[in-house]
């Protein structure tokens, strides 16, 4: 293997890493130098291209017959519909024909709102020169790294294994039967001074496979049977998971280490936002309350929170969170919006309050949710994807990055012209805006930020000072200053309205869906907000009306908004992956404790038998990312042990699995996540930091759950008021069950010991049940939240 070291174009993006569990990869911005990696597995060096994402709404303009992606639903493959390649969609027919012609397959990975996608797709694959190599010498398939997670994971295991990182567009040349033989990820379509071009890649790769064909089938499948043994995940000969004590302290003092002091978060730039990390120190907080480092622990998630919410990664116009910060300060982001950070973060802040009662966290809950509401929901009850990063500053105009959400000091002067009373000096409601949230009539955008020169004079807005700061700048009061500021805010959002706005990717994912209900269920639970958990609700009714086939009991993966705000789906349809069913088992488990609809509960119980029966590897525990059956053909069939962006599917089954034992009883969940935890003792004890959402069940299954049971009329105020004593107390190794008195109910059918609790003088009544013994009788909300506080 050889390697060529470069540096590369401009690129902002997540690239795939190890350590720190900073997005759902390590990232890697336009301002970080990063290298190019060749890998080859014969003796004639081939490059891969240098690595990232950025996002672009624009597509190619269909001038010419399209190719048969246009029949695809993906917004990703119908990007790619009108280029001249004739690619095929990830299946069997793509697979044939390059048996049939032994040719190598051209496996390219992305996703819609990927902005190096997008690059490559106007500087290569609308190329006709290019398109002509491709159809000649290769079978092209292109791929939705959502639809199709599986198979990203996979190649992208062989693309780091191989080089010197990964990330999206992911290419990867394949034999006939699957197997990766060279993989990289963005290339420029020609040769530069450092880089070798994409053009140049396929003519070497082409000569390769005709002269050293047999060399590369060969090189292929050692790093195949390699890849395989790295990649197993087993109990072996251990029977118990570690000591939940050692892997917590450990992960605390990785997460200690890296700690940014002054503004929160871990690592210098680019940043993520972590809610894996920030969940994991609120629950070490908790059970190290009297200590140094629980008090540490507590204090790096807040400021870490309240430096998000007060930096330009938080879009203070239109509220929601941005993927992540270019720079340590949280200033410039990469402006792309993903649903999977607004739920998780949701939660996050939510807790944020629960544990510190400050409502500058709760406020910026409301406000992710507010944001999902007007812009990333169907009418239906569904959530979609993501918004890009890339606008058109005005219309017909290229997109830039950015374009929707930055400010020049003209704008806001014009839109804010105000005169403010009262001040101690002239001073404009604009000014005011200005000066509070950094804008300067330069832009607040660096040219190392800026490389490009597309935002010369642009602001992105971060609070630079607390209103009582800015209060006292200009002799007026505190509460004068939110208003003033709030309502120039809102008339920046009535005038962005009139922009051109980012590309919107209108596919719906299960897994991702399963996450905002439970974004939805939990912050309306402990804000005491009715009206969240009717949205959650109703994205729980769209799961199961649009993403559950009653026949099978099985989850779809994906589904389309169509025209009219109707929905589609893909024939024949994308079936579920095992993060699919472990966030919608997760968002019911939540949404039951937030509404108390024992429906949800049975359902959430049925999809956990379904991905026991689909996805659990019997032989060496754990569950596997996908069916055996729908990744046949694939060489490897891997289970996720990274908690990044989002969590492993396995660490929330392993919170799943102990929930349902304490609603149900049932030991065989708590022992499947003894096996669970049991098989990746060796990633945790490794690096424990790498999985803290893990680390997490494992201190849940080592401590005691506590079932609290509220005995009353469902709708009576005593029974709604223990109820939300509970849900304003951060306890997160619970379950909350309500006893309606009905012996033929669901949960009594499950747990018959609810039926020996009586009511107290038929007031509702509480009680807190451990270790099969519960305590006294509670009947007043002030004697619970004491209780469950000890």
């Amino acid at each position: 293997m050889s390697h060529l070291s470069s540096t590369p174009p401009k690129h902002k993006g997540e690239h795939k890493g190890h350590g720190l569990p900073s997005g759902s990869e390590r990232g890697s911005s336009s301002r970080d130098k990063d290298r190019s990696a060749t890998v080859s597995s014969s003796s004639v060096p081939m490059p891969a291209g240098g690595k990232g994402t950025r996002t672009n709404c624009s597509q190619s303009t269909p001038q010419k017959p399209p190719n048969r992606l246009i029949n695809e639903k993906s917004p990703y493959l119908l990007q790619h519909a009108y280029n001249p390649v004739d690619w095929y969609p990830w299946g069997q027919e793509a697979f044939d024909k390059a048996r049939k012609e032994n040719k190598p397959i051209f496996l390219s990975v992305g996703y819609s709102t990927c902005h190096w996608c997008h690059m490559m797709e106007e500087e290569s694959f609308q190329n006709e020169e290019i398109g002509r190599l491709l159809n000649k010498d290769f079978i092209s398939v292109k791929v939705d790294r959502e639809e199709r997670p599986d198979v990203d994971k996979v190649y992208m295991t062989f693309v780091q294994a191989t080089s010197s990182g990964g990330g999206w567009p992911m290419n990867v040349w394949l034999t006939p039967n699957l197997q990766p033989f060279v993989g990289g990820t963005y290339f420029p379509p020609e040769d530069g001074l450092t880089r070798v071009g994409f053009r140049t890649v396929l003519m070497r790769i082409r000569e390769q496979w005709k002269q050293n064909k047999n060399t590369l089938l060969e090189n292929s499948q050692r790093v195949t049977t390699a890849l395989l043994a790295r990649s197993e995940i087993s109990m072996g000969d251990r029977q118990l998971p570690p000591s939940a004590s050692t892997m917590n302290s450990r992960c605390f003092q990785q997460l200690d280490e890296g700690y940014d002091e002054e503004y929160g978060g871990f690592a210098e730039a680019p940043k993520f936002p972590t809610p894996v990390i920030l969940s994991f120190l609120f629950s070490y907080w908790l059970s190290h309350q009297l200590t140094q480092d629980g008090s540490r622990a507590q204090q790096m998630a807040l400021h870490t929170l309240k430096m998000m919410a007060n930096g330009g990664i938080r879009d203070h116009v239109g509220q929601g969170f941005h993927r992540y910060s270019t720079d340590r300060q949280w200033h410039i982001p990469h402006f792309e919006k993903m649903l999977y950070d607004q739920a998780q973060l949701a939660v996050a802040y939510s807790q944020a309050f629960q544990i510190s009662g400050d409502d500058f966290y709760s406020d910026v809950a409301k406000g992710i949710l507010q944001y999902v509401t007007q812009s990333l929901s169907h009418r239906s009850g569904g959530f979609y994807s993501a918004e890009d990063a890339d606008s058109p500053p005005e219309r017909g105009m290229k997109p830039k990055e950015g374009a929707f959400y930055v400010w020049t000091v003209k704008e806001v002067q014009q839109l804010l012209p105000d005169t403010v009373g009262g001040a101690s000096e002239p001073l404009t409601s604009g000014q005011l805006l200005m000066k509070h949230y950094g804008l300067n009539e330069a832009g607040n955008i660096t040219s190392t930020q800026d490389p490009k020169e597309e935002m010369q004079g642009q602001n992105v807005l971060a609070v630079r000072y607390s209103l009582e700061l800015t209060a006292a700048r200009f002799g007026l009061d505190v509460e004068a200053v939110s208003t003033l500021l709030n309502k120039g805010l809102e008339k920046l959002f009535q005038a962005r309205k009139h922009r051109p706005k980012a590309h919107l990717d209108s596919k719906m994912l299960a897994a991702w869906n399963g996450l905002m209900v439970s974004g939805f269920a939990v912050t309306g639970a402990i804000l005491g907000m009715d009206r969240l958990v009717t949205q959650a609700t109703n994205g729980a009714k769209f799961l199961k009306r649009h993403m559950f086939d009653v026949a099978s009991g099985r989850l779809k993966r994906t589904c389309y908004a169509g025209i009219g705000g109707t929905v589609e789906h893909s024939t024949p349809p994308c079936w579920g992956f095992l993060e699919d069913y472990a966030f919608v088992v997760q968002g019911l488990l939540d949404l039951y404790e937030a509404s108390q609809e024992s429906s949800w509960l049975e359902w959430a119980l049925r999809l956990q038998d379904t991905q026991d029966r689909l996805f659990w590897d019997s032989q060496g525990g754990g569950y596997f990312c996908s069916e055996a059956e729908l990744g046949a053909g694939l060489p490897l069939r891997l289970k996720d042990d990274q908690d990044g962006a989002e969590p492993s599917a396995n660490s929330v089954s392993a919170h799943n699995l102990l929930r349902l034992h304490g609603f149900t009883g049932h030991k065989d969940w708590k022992d499947k996540c003894v096996c669970l935890l049991t098989a990746f003792s060796e990633r945790m004890r490794r690096v424990p930091v790498a999985l803290p959402e893990m680390v997490r069940a494992l201190s849940a299954h080592q401590q005691t759950l506590k079932q609290i049971v509220i005995c009353g009329n469902p709708q009576a105020k005593d029974t709604k008021a223990l109820v939300q004593c509970v849900h304003s107390i951060y306890i997160p190794n619970k379950v909350l069950i309500l006893a309606d008195g009905d012996p033929l109910g669901f949960l009594s059918r499950q747990l018959p010991f609810l039926s020996t609790l009586p009511r107290v003088d038929d007031q509702a009544t509480a009680y807190i049940c451990e270790n099969q013994a519960c305590s006294m009788p509670i009947t007043e909300p002030c004697e619970l939240r004491k209780l469950l506080r000890q």
